[in-house]
């Protein structure tokens, strides 16, 4: 492996650490105290500031799946293990995180959607449903892709 590839595995795995860190950070400390400082500052939402908080919580508990996996595949292309069947159970959780978060801000985006006054709220709310929905259908053609380079290996394999 070149030095390039080392010096940006390392880089990413990098980021992967500290992007990790902060969502523990934003899981642990600040959207519980973001959302408690809600219900203080205005009690008339008060009643949102649990499902708010158990929402957002899951969305970064999605995230972090998806980095964990990325650093478990990133350790199988460094392996030379990547085309085997074990990376597609990594793939696999990175879809599933992905579909559940989709699925809940779908979710939120209905309950927003319906009770909104103001159009700005529901619309980002819209994109960031459709962004994830692009990153769902890209993992399952990323997947696919995958598959067929590891199908494709292990023939090859049985050949030699």
């Amino acid at each position: 492996m070149t030095i390039r590839y080392r010096l940006t595995f390392a880089a990413l795995r990098v980021f992967l650490a500290v992007l990790f860190a902060v969502l523990v950070l934003f899981q642990v400390m600040s959207l519980p105290g973001q959302f408690a400082h809600m219900a203080q500052e205005s009690p008339d939402i008060a009643y949102l500031r649990w499902p708010l908080t158990i929402v957002s919580i899951f969305l970064v508990v999605c995230i972090q799946a998806v980095v964990i996996s990325t650093w478990k595949l990133l350790s199988m292309v460094q392996g030379n293990r990547i085309f085997s069947r074990a990376s597609l159970v990594w793939v696999d959780v990175i879809m599933w995180a992905i579909v559940a978060a989709w699925t809940v801000l779908v979710g939120v985006f209905l309950y927003v959607g319906f009770r909104a006054t103001d159009p700005g709220l529901p619309l980002l709310l819209f994109l960031m449903v459709v962004i994830i929905a692009v990153a769902a259908l890209l993992m399952v053609v990323m997947r696919a892709l995958l598959r067929q380079a590891t199908d494709l290996r292990i023939d090859m394999d049985a050949v030699i």
